[in-house]
């Protein structure tokens, strides 16, 4: 691909900070101002879109992917040449300033690049990551599971998992209305797209882009999140699907997703803590998913940490047309 020719790094970077509970009710991150979160986001390149809320959780539509704040969870969620490690420093002294000062858990973690070399100091490779994190947390771990993971001390906390689907080489036809040539609105591509009905319960906050690309996030009524992005373009088509929402079972989940989009393989990386529903049936749906003679997996890898448990697995189409 020349220098000249148009590209999209779909492949986004996901940063979530946990920050420690404090006996002040008060303290909460969603106090803090808009225009501070786009003082934080100005270190990132990238802006506020669209900006949706309820009791539990605000959700932020941004030009470059999602950003979802709770009373003392931070996620953040970026595609592109975005910086998002940048931000760190600002939004620390932000939590500060709003009676946050111990972080329990920082992760980090993003899926290998199309084209690294594209990329902004300090995400130019997973090396110059670490460093830059070991500047501000020096008592972190990495691990390298085909995407980078990248985490600061593990304790026990609220009952926490995150389910990730990541896929590439798209369906063109599926891809196809995610381009304004072909639908009009975003809520138009999330209704044909059959993205409502992924989880019927999340309210939905969403945004077509032009030419084309499509970003969602979801919020329910537990606090819980779903968020979509979508680089339609055939050359390097691209789309995310991610979710915290609690599941003794995620196979359903996952068939439903793949369905939608259909793509030629994908990844999905589950990461729960001991308080989870999930935490035990991580190797159940490993097995399970397994045994589905349309897809062909080509890695899978468990780990074991101290209260968390993640696992990665890598799937590639094998000559049928849907799942079951």
């Amino acid at each position: 691909m020349s220098g000249n020719e148009h590209f999209f790094e779909g492949a986004e970077k996901l940063l979530e900070i946990w920050f420690e509970e404090t006996s002040d009710n008060r303290n909460d991150l969603r106090n803090i101002a808009r225009c501070d979160w786009e003082n934080v986001l100005s270190h990132v390149n990238c802006e506020i879109i669209s900006f949706s809320k309820n009791d539990l959780i605000d959700a932020f539509v941004l030009s470059e992917s999602s950003m979802f704040v709770s009373k003392r969870r931070w996620i953040l969620k970026t595609c592109g040449t975005t910086t998002p490690l940048k931000c760190l420093s600002e939004l620390i002294r932000l939590a500060s300033l709003n009676g946050y000062n111990i972080i329990t858990d920082l992760f980090y973690s993003r899926k290998n690049f199309i084209r690294p070399e594209a990329q902004v100091a300090p995400h130019k490779g997973f090396t110059e990551e670490v460093s830059y994190l070991d500047t501000l947390f020096p008592n972190g771990r990495s691990y390298c599971l085909g995407p980078g993971h990248i985490t600061d001390e593990f304790l026990d906390a609220d009952p926490d998992q995150t389910i990730e689907i990541l896929m590439q080489n798209l369906d063109v036809n599926a891809m196809s209305v995610f381009n304004k040539k072909n639908t009009t609105s975003a809520s138009e591509a999330t209704s044909i797209s059959g993205i409502d009905k992924i989880l019927p319960s999340m309210h939905i906050d969403d945004f077509l882009f032009d030419p084309c690309g499509y970003s969602m996030n979801g919020i329910n009524e537990k606090g819980e999140y779903m968020t979509i992005h979508i680089t339609p373009e055939n050359l390097f088509s691209y789309v995310s699907f991610e979710t915290n929402v609690a599941m003794t079972n995620y196979r359903n989940l996952i068939n439903q997703v793949i369905n939608t989009f259909k793509p030629g393989k994908f990844i999905v990386t589950i990461f729960a803590n001991k308080c989870s529903l999930a935490y035990e049936t991580m190797k159940e749906l490993e097995v399970e998913y397994s045994k589905e003679s349309h897809w062909k997996r080509t890695d899978m890898q468990c780990c074991n940490f101290p209260s968390y448990n993640l696992l990665f697995a890598q799937y590639s189409y094998n000559g049928k047309n849907n799942c079951k």
